[in-house]
């Protein structure tokens, strides 16, 4: 019984501790045609995230998201694309890595102020 009461708070401990990532964030990115922005809007129920990525190729849904602490990985789904992005969260910033049918590049996202 003690053993499954410590995993417990363990548990909650950890998603206490989980990045506030909920709101509007924007993004910018070098594309092969120059900048391009984004901007996702993040709903958080524990450590799962979900919501919408609305950019170049319009909205499209946020699925398999989750935050561990300051790790954040999620999916972006659009036109038969799954686009994959994993980074870390400090504060007001979030750096990404997002994968593309192989090919990768960077990401920063800002909170939007007005959140």
């Amino acid at each position: 019984m003690r053993f499954w009461k410590i995993l417990l708070i363990g548990a909650l401990a950890a998603v206490a501790f989980a990045a506030d990532v909920a709101g509007k964030w924007t993004a910018t990115a070098e594309g092969p045609n120059g900048q391009m922005k984004i901007e996702f809007n993040f709903k958080v129920d524990g450590n799962k995230l979900t919501g919408t990525a609305t950019g170049p190729m319009g909205e499209s849904p946020i699925t398999e998201g989750k935050l561990d602490g300051d790790n954040i990985t999620f999916t972006v789904e659009a036109h038969d694309m799954k686009i994959v992005h994993t980074g870390t969260v400090n504060g007001n910033e979030m750096k990404l890595k997002v994968d593309i049918d192989g090919q990768s590049m960077d990401m920063t996202a800002m909170r939007d102020a007005t959140k």
